[in-house]
């Protein structure tokens, strides 16, 4: 039965150049969604790529594309706060994931899963609401009070955004073991 196994590098490669181009792609076509209650947020797929290194290769893959997510934003935008913050969020959501996978795969090959999508996008919230807390009032003079205020909101956010990530990510590293099964011994 014939099987696709590239290199990590190969495939950490093509997975980050898919960062960047659905980074240029959804931010020059004006396809980003905005959260409804906050629209400076606004989701996109870039994390998609980052779970998929993941999965298919390890946290220094997920590291290695999240490290090329970064510098594409930051040539795009020279936003180094923005470029930083998409940075913790999707680097943050593969580290939780990652946790997760391991941990309570030791335990319960059934919930591993639904354990890594859990710690995943617990993880992320947690990361992004502390980096928020240091960012809005440091970069963006936005008052500690009104900071606290939107962390509800940012939190709502970012469970969308990991969960989406994750789910999707996950899905589409399912299809692929369907369609390149690897090799039984």
């Amino acid at each position: 039965m014939p099987y696709f196994q590239p290199s990590r590098l190969t495939g950490t490669a093509l997975l980050a150049a898919l960062v960047v181009v659905l980074d240029y792609a959804l931010k020059f076509s004006g396809l980003k969604i905005p959260f409804p209650w906050m629209p400076t947020l606004k989701f996109d797929f870039t994390g998609i790529p980052i779970v998929l290194s993941l999965l298919m290769y390890g946290l220094p893959s997920a590291l290695t594309t999240s490290l090329v997510a970064f510098v594409a934003i930051l040539a795009r935008s020279g936003d180094v706060v923005g470029a930083s913050m998409k940075f913790a969020a999707e680097f943050s959501t593969v580290i939780g994931l990652a946790l997760g996978l391991r941990l309570m795969g030791r335990f319960s090959p059934r919930l591993w899963k639904a354990a890594g999508l859990v710690f995943g996008i617990v993880f992320r919230v947690v990361v992004m609401s502390l980096a928020n807390m240091v960012v809005l009032p440091a970069f963006y003079g936005i008052p500690v009070a009104v900071a606290y205020g939107m962390l509800p909101l940012v939190a709502a956010f970012n469970v969308a955004g990991g969960a989406i990530t994750i789910l999707l990510g996950a899905f589409l590293d399912e299809a692929v073991k369907k369609r390149f099964p690897t090799p039984r011994p």
